[in-house]
């Protein structure tokens, strides 16, 4: 079962720190990774209960994200920015050559 679940009576008491939100990304990547398998091999119905505990830890790691007040925003990367290597952008159009 997934890290984030937690029993009702324990709600609220747990503690959030790096090694948690850690533990959610590798979890969540050994998800994905199953989700893959499963799909490759033709077995979606498979997949329902991992893409629910995917998507919980999502949730709870973005609930964490919007209720943190100290990410500072030299971390903060546009879609643009990431999509290039070393976040560098080329607006540089390709040469054309006349003969």
């Amino acid at each position: 079962m997934s890290v984030v679940f937690v029993p009702k009576r324990q709600r609220g008491k747990a503690q959030i720190n790096q090694e948690t939100i850690q533990r959610l990304l590798d979890e969540n990547d050994q998800l994905v990774r199953c989700i893959t398998e499963y799909l490759q091999k033709g077995r979606a119905t498979e997949c329902v209960q991992y893409q629910q505990i995917l998507h919980r830890n999502i949730v709870y790691l973005g609930t964490i994200a919007d209720a943190s007040p100290d990410l500072p925003d030299a971390t903060t990367v546009s879609c643009e920015e990431a999509a290039t290597p070393n976040g560098t952008t080329d607006n540089s159009e390709p040469s054309t050559q006349s003969s």
